[in-house]
């Protein structure tokens, strides 16, 4: 049996609740020869593919020869067996859904929603907008393997907003209910960015993080009738843990990176309400993805004060204190943050999901229920299902 195949088992005996789990980020990455099969025919040739190695296997594309890296699949491993790089023999195919479902079936979970694995990091323009079409039809088609259970993110590029809209558009029509953006606007090429990381090409970091220095910024009013269009479609507007990318694969920086990779999020959303966007479109639903709760309470009180002082000389419009729109309008997912779950009940900490981040290195699986009752520890049973279960199922469409 392959590695990645092996799995911790939960503990027997009072670690399972009575109720099976929605997970609210949940990772899916593409298999690589999927990209020739999803592209346009006139791109399928630049498309990546694997080459294989002894000790591990790489990605070769546009003249690069790079390790397949799994900081991204260690579900089921210990942390003491991680693997930073390694052949596709040794990756949970997370790929395959009779491996994903049988997997969300032992960690009991019953849907799960999937963030994922698109675009690539090309300097190739074309090739660059084409991906994120494609990521979009391919993971369309994986969930069409189980609807109610597999719920896809469509992602969507920022740095031309007819662009956008129209790819927004496509997503909406193929029946996607919710879309991912970068924390910020993108430079007009896409890959220029100031936030680069060297495990990533600048294309991919891009996709998360966008230009956070750039001068085209979500305060703009040109970002009106994008935010229009997601009411439109009654689509769910997210953020994945792309203020601040974790510099993967560098020890010296990436224990620290983590805990700002979190707080980082706290940037757009405070953008978001500053500037109005919120009140004008207040049915407009703002989700920032695996970044924690902790803190939301915090900067709703700190947005609060800070605005009851500053709003006069700043000349602020809102009409309501930022906690409004942050029990109104945002939400939030974590993994492991017993201090969000005590805070759920204080304005602006409220709108916050439960997720196990399968299968990346931050993975609750296949311990979930154990987890989830140990951080949970005093919790009423109606509000632990409504922060593990039903709140994601109301935000995301689920079935």
């Amino acid at each position: 049996m392959p590695e990645a195949a092996i799995a911790e088992r939960p503990k027997s005996g009072g670690t399972s609740l009575s109720f099976r789990l929605v997970d609210a980020d949940a990772h899916i990455d593409p298999p690589y020869e999927m990209w020739r099969d999803y592209l346009p025919a006139h791109l399928r040739e630049l498309a990546p593919y694997i080459e294989e190695g002894e000790e591990c296997d790489y990605v070769v594309f546009e003249g690069t020869r790079k390790p397949i890296r799994m900081i991204g699949n260690q579900a089921g491993r210990a942390g003491k067996d991680f693997k930073m790089v390694g052949k596709i023999s040794d990756m949970r195919a997370v790929w395959k859904t009779d491996q994903r479902l049988a997997d969300m079936d032992a960690d009991g979970i019953d849907s799960a929603v999937l963030f994922g694995g698109g675009p690539l990091g090309t300097f190739n323009s074309d090739l660059y907008v084409a991906s994120y079409e494609a990521y979009n039809r391919w993971v369309w088609d994986f969930c069409a393997a189980d609807r109610r259970r597999l719920v896809p993110i469509a992602y969507l590029p920022m740095r031309n907003l007819d662009e956008t809209i129209d790819l927004l558009r496509k997503a909406a029509k193929l029946g996607f209910k919710s879309a991912n953006i970068p924390a910020f606007p993108q430079a007009a090429d896409g890959y220029t960015t100031g936030a680069n990381v060297k495990a990533l090409k600048p294309g991919q970091t891009a996709a998360l993080t966008g230009d956070p220095k750039g001068e085209w910024q979500y305060s703009s009013a040109d970002f009106d009738r994008l935010w229009a269009e997601f009411v439109e479609h009654d689509m769910t507007t997210t953020i994945h843990l792309g203020a601040r990318v974790p510099r993967f694969g560098e020890k010296q920086f990436f224990l620290a990176d983590m805990p700002m990779s979190k707080v980082a999020m706290i940037e757009p959303i405070a953008i978001m309400i500053f500037n109005g966007i919120f009140q004008r479109f207040p049915k407009l639903r703002f989700a920032s993805v695996e970044s924690g709760v902790g803190w939301m309470a915090w900067v709703a009180e700190y947005m609060d004060r800070t605005w009851e002082k500053q709003r006069f000389w700043t000349e602020s419009k809102l009409t309501e204190k930022p906690s409004y729109y942050m029990d109104k309008n945002v939400y939030a997912s974590f993994i492991q943050d017993r201090t969000g779950v005590l805070a759920r009940a204080l304005p602006g900490g409220r709108n916050i999901m439960w997720s196990s981040d399968y299968p990346h290195s931050e993975t609750t699986f296949p311990r979930s229920h154990e987890i989830i009752m140990r951080d949970f520890a005093g919790v009423a049973e109606k509000d632990i299902r409504e922060i593990c279960c039903e709140r994601a199922k109301k935000l995301y469409g689920v079935q």
